[in-house]
């Protein structure tokens, strides 16, 4: 369907965008190497350099380009602003309407690798978060979590889905299960595969032998990983000087991110990225942010929502997927507290945040076994 709101969409980066990205990367002025032998400082100097030097003498945006373009792109204007969006009709005539939700540092290309097998069994919609990739940018407060799931809900009726299923990790998974909360009528079952559901001061007293190892994935995250979103919350502008200034320093905040929060331990348990990442797809994802110098846009979601409560519960069916290595793993019996009608839960060996990305097969599995317990 494409109406006076909706128009279609073709990704065309100026070369001139290209050019000034390899001279700022021939500019590049590195800091000192770390003091460590690992990534407990951050991105090590060494790999830095080594995906500076690809990005600059083998990287191809334009095969990128060329991929994204070959899928059914849309713009459709809510609220005053755009919204970037793949819109993927299934052949299969008893197909459902699937609405799936990327959050921080990801991007739409979370979900590229799992849009051929989904579309056998659903009509996919893949938006662009407000401020991120092809969407537009705010220009005032505002697009919260809350304006964010009414204006998926306000998409979906615009794309004649009356009735419908959501998905989502990370800010989806937020956005999802806010989807769910305000239960506006046109959602019929919901997603994640991160579930934001820390223990009771109680059941920190009484944890099982899996609890007792999600606690400790739990206190890892506050402890190393929780200053760039204290950042992002308060001063997304201040960060944006820097990371929109410089392609290389724009690399090293998203790509840390992907070795941190996924499971990229090899046969040797030695972690990597691109033991489960290809180098170009890393580089894609970057590519989305600084092609678009959303850099400040995107963080501004935190700025907007971070530490916001969720009040109230989820009374939609619900299904879970827990990764134990996301940034939030989290138990059936915590999640229960205010989710309502679990129907699925599945907790995995392996995976980590980023799971249709990083694991495409398992989580269009992981898809399919849940919403074959619902019905719309």
């Amino acid at each position: 369907m494409i109406g006076d709101s909706i128009r279609s969409f073709h990704i065309s980066i100026e070369q001139k965008e290209i050019d000034d990205l390899q001279t700022r990367l021939a500019l590049t002025r590195f800091p000192q190497k770390e003091i460590v032998d690992d990534w407990e400082q951050g991105i090590p100097l060494s790999y830095v350099k080594e995906l500076t030097t690809y990005w600059q003498e083998t990287y191809d945006w334009r095969r990128c380009e060329k991929a994204l373009n070959a899928l059914p792109n849309y713009v459709v204007e809510i609220d005053g602003l755009d919204i970037h969006i793949i819109h993927i009709k299934s052949q299969n005539s008893d197909a459902r309407p699937l609405l799936m939700t990327h959050g921080w540092p990801g991007s739409i290309l979370e979900f590229v690798q799992v849009i051929e097998p989904l579309k056998k069994d659903f009509h996919l919609v893949i938006p662009s978060l407000p401020g991120f990739g092809f969407s537009g940018k705010p220009v005032e407060a505002g697009w919260d979590v809350p304006q964010i799931a009414r204006a998926w809900h306000h998409l979906m009726t615009l794309l004649g889905y009356e009735r419908w299923f959501a998905q989502g990790g990370d800010w989806g998974s937020v956005i999802t299960e806010t989807i769910g909360l305000q239960n506006l009528g046109g959602c019929a079952g919901i997603h994640v595969n991160m579930v934001a559901a820390p223990p009771s001061r109680n059941e920190r007293e009484n944890l099982t032998e899996q609890e007792e190892k999600m606690m400790s994935r739990l206190k890892w995250y506050a402890r190393k990983e929780t200053g760039f979103s204290v950042q992002q919350s308060s001063r997304p502008q201040t960060l944006g000087y820097g990371l929109s200034d410089s392609p290389v320093g724009q690399m090293a905040w998203i790509v840390e991110k992907f070795h941190g929060w996924s499971d990229c331990r090899n046969d040797n348990n030695v972690s990597h990225p691109e033991h489960v990442f290809s180098r170009d797809h890393l580089l894609d994802n970057v590519m989305i942010y600084w092609l678009n110098n959303a850099s400040t846009s995107s963080a501004q979601i935190y700025w907007h929502s971070f530490g916001e409560p969720q009040v109230g519960d989820i009374e939609l069916p619900f299904g879970g997927t827990i990764a134990p290595w996301d940034i939030f793993p989290a138990s059936r019996r915590w999640a229960e507290k205010r989710r309502k009608n679990i129907v699925y839960w599945n907790e995995l060996d392996r995976g980590g945040h980023f799971l249709a990305m990083e694991r495409p097969d398992v989580f269009v599995e992981e898809v399919r076994r849940c919403f074959e317990t619902m019905t719309l």
